[in-house]
């Protein structure tokens, strides 16, 4: 099941939930109890290749000449 990061605004804790995609834009409570959350974009980290397969070429975020 995706986790779901959010910021409460009135105390500023931050906190994961988790919950279906369908739900992923319903509002959450933050864990001390007030309800005025924003959920924060969080970054995809994607780590291994199965197989040890090459890097393919080109593409990337800088033209992939990096390999990043």
């Amino acid at each position: 099941m995706p986790r779901y990061e959010f910021r409460c605004r009135a105390c500023g804790d931050t906190f994961e939930v988790n919950r279906s995609m369908a739900a992923a834009g319903e509002p959450a409570s933050c864990p001390q109890g007030h309800a005025d959350t924003v959920k924060l974009l969080s970054a995809v980290a994607v780590t291994g290749r199965g197989g040890g397969a090459p890097a393919p070429a080109g593409g990337g975020c800088c033209g992939g000449a990096c390999g990043c």
